[in-house]
C-alpha cells in the first residue's frame, strides 16, 4: 500500500483500531503505520503472522491484543493496555462488524442481542473508555464506520442496518458532548469496499454489474479508498469537522 497523502500529525499519534488484523481494518493498520503512527488493534481470531508482516514492512510492530469486543470489560481493558503502551489514544477507529445475512423471520432475541453487541454495543463503550484520555491529551479524534447499506434501504440484514442508523445517530450526540474537549467523532459510511470476504461470499460478476450500474463513478471501491478518508477524519487537516456522516461509496447514495 502506497501513500497517496501524507498527515504529518499522525506520525507518533497513539491509534485504537477495532477489527485491525483482518479486511479493512487490516488496511486501516497499515495504513496508520505508513504515516507513523503508534497502532493497536484489537481482533478475535490471531493476528501474529499481520503483525509480523507489519513489522517487516515499517520497521516496527502493531500492538496487537486477542479480544472479543462484545466482553466490554475485556474492550476496556485493551484501549487501557494501548493507553499504557503508547499514550493516551488520540485516534479511536470503531471498525469491527458483522453484517451476517438474515431475514426478520428467522432472528432470535439472542441473535437480536449478539448484532447489536457487535455491530453499535461496542462503538459506545470504546468511545466511553476513550473520552477522559482524549480530553486530558487536549483533543483526538474518534471515526465510526457506519455502512451506507441503511441510507439505500437494503434487506437482507435488517439488525445491522438497524446498527448502522444507530451509529449515525450516536455519533451526532457524542460529537456535541465531547466537542467542548476538542474531541471530534465523526462516521463513515463506505459503499461495496471488495475485501477479500466480500469477493468470496458475494461478489458474483453480475451482482458486481449492477452495483457498478448505481455508482456515479465507475470503479470498485478497494480498502484503500476507505484509508485514506480515515487517515484524513483522524488527522488535523479535518480540525473542524465533527457530528458528521461521510460516505465513500462511488456516489450510490447522495446526502444534504
Amino acid at each position: 500500500m502506497e501513500r497517496s497523502a501524507t498527515f504529518h500529525d499522525l506520525e507518533g499519534k497513539s491509534v485504537f483500531i477495532t477489527g485491525g488484523g483482518a479486511g479493512i481494518g487490516a488496511s486501516l493498520t497499515d495504513g496508520f503505520m505508513e504515516q507513523g503512527a503508534k497502532v493497536a488493534f484489537v481482533q478475535r481470531s490471531d493476528s501474529l503472522a499481520f503483525c509480523d508482516e507489519m513489522e517487516a514492512k515499517h520497521g516496527q510492530r502493531p500492538l496487537f491484543i486477542k479480544c472479543d469486543i462484545t466482553e466490554i470489560s475485556a474492550l476496556q481493558a485493551a484501549i487501557s493496555q494501548a493507553s499504557e503502551a503508547h499514550g493516551a489514544v488520540t485516534a479511536l477507529i470503531n471498525n469491527a462488524a458483522n453484517d451476517k445475512r438474515h431475514s426478520t423471520a428467522e432472528v432470535t432475541e439472542e441473535f437480536w442481542d449478539w448484532s447489536q453487541a457487535i455491530n453499535l454495543k461496542a462503538y459506545f463503550f470504546a468511545c466511553q473508555a476513550v473520552m477522559s484520555g482524549m480530553a486530558a491529551a487536549g483533543g483526538g479524534s474518534i471515526v465510526n464506520f457506519s455502512s451506507v447499506s441503511y441510507m439505500m434501504g437494503n434487506a437482507g440484514y435488517p439488525s445491522y442496518t438497524t446498527a448502522n442508523a444507530g451509529i449515525t445517530g450516536m455519533t451526532r450526540s457524542l460529537a456535541r458532548e465531547f466537542g467542548p474537549d476538542r474531541i471530534r467523532v465523526n462516521a463513515l459510511a463506505p459503499g461495496w469496499v471488495l475485501t477479500e470476504k466480500q469477493l468470496e461470499m458475494w461478489a458474483s460478476p453480475e451482482a458486481l454489474a449492477d452495483h457498478l450500474e448505481r455508482q456515479c463513478l465507475k470503479d470498485h471501491l478497494s480498502p484503500r479508498d476507505v484509508v485514506d478518508t480515515t487517515l484524513f477524519l483522524a488527522s488535523n487537516a479535518s480540525r473542524m469537522m465533527t457530528g458528521q456522516a461521510v460516505v465513500v461509496d462511488g456516489g450510490v447514495v447522495t446526502t444534504g
